[in-house]
């Protein structure tokens, strides 16, 4: 049967189509909408007009390509932007209402257990511990896990939208107002830390988004052109240092002129990186590695597991 999964993040909407069947599946349709529902609300708890707005019209043209596939089932999914809004629910019953589309909203943990999910399916983790990074406008989540289990994973209120509006008001970014994103990372990110410091993971796995991106932009430079279907993006720890420099002495219209990067991401990124350079240094990684799956992917190989199980039964 085809499937439609649909990963309502903070600040980007993602749909997928999919031919599912027991034990494959193939991806025939991706699509995603800078939605940006945290955006001016993130950090007061609601979603505003304008972002309520937005929101409406890209479930309604979800819902126009999901129809136009005659697909029956619809796996959504909404984060930390929507269970964390005060007026969210109410959202999630208008969607509801107009699209006929119903939002499971899931906790940061059950975020992260499917992230893991999808990015196991992406990537051998191998037998040395892995911490495995998803940065979404709301919360990040992390995972620690090696190629046979996760160990422990965590999500964490402090998304990239949250971190822009908190701290990044100059444009470049300003030391200071780095030194001020480490203070906090020092005090939020505790228990982090401490996990890590018992586990000794030493590579950083990076999912969605900001790694998307920082992979791009590497391709672009370096003439890599990136397989439609890989589920490893190029990537290296070198490769990050070097634009992670360009990030934060740019502003935003010389950080937009940087081949490779989007519009949709060209704020929240300098913070995001920001965090990806404090965790190499506090944590002494080694090496980063993108996977081309996270959440979406996650739901969508959840979906197989279930089928699987009832046809098995």
């Amino acid at each position: 049967m085809n499937v439609a999964v649909i990963d309502l993040g903070t600040n980007t909407f993602h749909l997928l189509l999919a031919k599912a069947e027991a034990n494959s599946h193939e991806i025939f349709h991706r699509e995603r909408k800078a939605v940006k529902i945290g955006e001016k609300g993130i950090n007061k708890g609601e979603i505003t007009k304008e972002a309520w707005e937005r929101a409406m019209a890209a479930l309604i043209d979800f819902k126009t390509t999901i129809d136009a596939h005659d697909i029956k089932q619809v796996f959504a999914t909404a984060t930390s932007a929507m269970r964390n809004a005060s007026n969210g629910s109410d959202l999630v019953a208008e969607i509801k209402n107009q699209t006929g589309i119903e939002i499971e909203v899931i906790s940061g943990l059950r975020e992260a257990e499917l992230i893991h999910f999808g990015a196991s399916k992406a990537l051998d983790f191998g037998v040395d511990k892995n911490l495995i990074m998803d940065i979404g406008g709301g919360s990040i989540e992390f995972i620690i896990a090696d190629q046979d289990k996760a160990y422990w994973m965590q999500s964490f209120e402090i998304g990239g939208q949250r971190l822009v509006e908190k701290f990044h008001k100059a444009d470049p970014i300003t030391s200071a107002e780095i030194e001020k994103l480490y203070t906090y990372f020092d005090a939020e990110l505790e228990p982090l830390i401490n996990v890590c410091i018992a586990h000794q993971p030493n590579t950083l796995i990076g999912c969605s988004g900001t790694f998307d991106t920082l992979s791009d932009i590497y391709s672009e430079e370096n003439n890599i052109i990136r397989k439609e279907e890989s589920t490893e993006y190029p990537f290296s720890i070198d490769a990050f240092r070097n634009i992670y420099q360009q990030l934060i002495t740019k502003n935003r219209v010389e950080r937009l002129a940087i081949p490779g990067m989007i519009e949709m991401r060209v704020d929240m990124i300098v913070v995001a990186c920001i965090l990806v350079s404090y965790l190499i240094e506090k944590l002494q990684l080694e090496e980063v590695r993108v996977s081309a799956y996270a959440l979406k992917e996650g739901i969508l190989y959840d979906v197989l597991d279930h089928l699987q199980t009832n046809t098995s039964n």
